[in-house]
């Protein structure tokens, strides 16, 4: 891969990375300034379970957050776009569809199989 892509999905991923940190910003925000007490026990647990999905979508978001780094990471050492199994270039469709991957379609496929066989 060129220098002028690795820029391409480096811009990408920083981009990416601010969008998700800017969201968890609001949440975090919004948590702390919310100080409604609601006295229907109905409207609380609806309160409550809405900000225990929040909190799950920005753990995932977190989670998405390291995969970044890593794939940052990568670029800087070189070996963004490399599968990690066969060592084989990841398409630059597959890439772009989902800049984080660390297998090529084919590795993944397999890995998925592997994975509803247990």
């Amino acid at each position: 891969m060129n220098a002028d892509k690795f820029d391409y999905f480096k811009g990408i991923l920083l981009e990416e990375m601010r969008v998700l940190r800017e969201e968890a910003g609001k949440t975090v925000s919004e948590m702390t300034s919310d100080t409604t007490n609601f006295p229907d026990p109905n409207d609380r647990a609806t309160q409550e379970s809405d900000r225990n999905f929040e909190l799950r979508i920005r753990d995932r978001e977190r989670k998405l957050i390291n995969k970044i780094k890593e794939a940052l990471e990568r670029i800087e050492a070189g070996t963004f776009g490399i599968c990690e199994v066969c060592e084989e270039e990841i398409s630059e469709a597959r890439l772009k569809a989902r800049p984080v991957t660390t297998l090529c379609i084919d590795c993944k496929m397999e890995q998925e199989q592997k994975e509803k066989l247990r």
